[in-house]
């Protein structure tokens, strides 16, 4: 679309820490909002259709997935990953994707990116000028509306989770924990979460997705709002004790309302200042910081 910035831009403003383990969907979206002139929008459980209407509308889509690829330790594992889609060949039955970590007009078979796209519950951002809306709107059709795309990602959900086994399995469980947390059912998403995690022991421990909760923070919100304290501080712990550097900011934060609504103040008050240290300024920190009358980290 022309525009003019750098990653270096974008960087500063999404990871003020390199370490940072991830980047919210939502994250680049405050970036698009409030540092261009572009318009952007998040929507969950897209379809290998709806990603070709919209490429062959004319705009790219960016998608997280979830891929096996070698990390830090040289170590081949799960670790989620954004790819831009900017084509397709039905001919070949592949996507042409932008991928920063393999290369540039990077072919994918439908069945691989649908794999690897449920690993994030099918969830797409589509970046456009804002004299483009109307185009945009009428191509999503009824993705138009948030909370419909909210309801067909947990119906997508509900089906795979009956119909598909092992790691497709687990995914679509949590997939509809996703979604219903994101439709305010916090006691459905829960149990759903609860039966994905359920599954874990079941899957081969070579292909476990076990960085899925640095990715997708669906489960703090829903033990948080069901009142299950010590479960989102059990599950924060877990999360950030697996990873070599815990450069997770959400964790701590979740971590910290945890142990604040038990009344553990010095213990939130520790993780708020945890989650400042590896995302400076970092917004809904600064927000319970203030709410729950905590003073500045030192």
């Amino acid at each position: 679309w022309g525009w003019r910035g750098d990653v270096n831009e974008v960087s500063t403003y999404l990871k003020p820490l390199n370490e940072d383990k991830n980047v919210m969907p939502y994250e680049m979206a405050n970036y698009v909002e409030e540092k261009t002139e572009f318009e952007t929008i998040i929507r969950y459980g897209g379809t290998i259709d709806l990603l070709k209407k919209l490429v062959a509308g004319g705009y790219p889509v960016l998608i997280e997935k979830g891929t096996y690829a070698r990390d830090t330790t040289g170590r081949i594992s799960w670790m989620g990953h954004y790819a831009l889609v900017t084509g397709y060949d039905d001919a070949e039955q592949v996507f042409i994707t932008q991928d920063s970590l393999l290369t540039e007009d990077y072919k994918v078979s439908y069945d691989l990116i649908t794999t690897e796209w449920r690993g994030f519950d099918y969830v797409f951002i589509v970046i456009y000028p804002e004299d483009r809306a109307d185009d945009v709107i009428n191509i999503l059709g009824v993705y138009s509306d948030e909370v419909a795309s909210y309801q067909i990602a947990a119906e997508t959900a509900s089906i795979e989770a009956v119909s598909l086994t092992g790691n497709d399995q687990f995914h679509a469980w949590f997939n509809r924990g996703t979604s219903l947390q994101l439709l305010q059912d916090y006691y459905g998403s829960a149990a759903a979460y609860d039966q994905a995690f359920q599954l874990l022991p079941l899957l081969k421990q070579d292909s476990l997705p076990w960085r899925i909760v640095w990715y997708q923070t669906g489960p703090y919100f829903s033990y948080y709002y069901t009142g299950r304290y010590q479960d989102l501080i059990d599950l924060a712990t877990t999360t950030i004790n697996v990873a070599n550097r815990p450069s997770l900011e959400e964790s701590f934060y979740w971590r910290a309302l945890g142990y604040a609504a038990l009344g553990d103040m010095v213990s939130a008050k520790k993780d708020f200042c945890a989650s400042l240290r590896y995302h400076k300024d970092f917004p809904p920190t600064l927000d319970q910081m203030q709410n729950l009358g905590i003073t500045e980290c030192q």
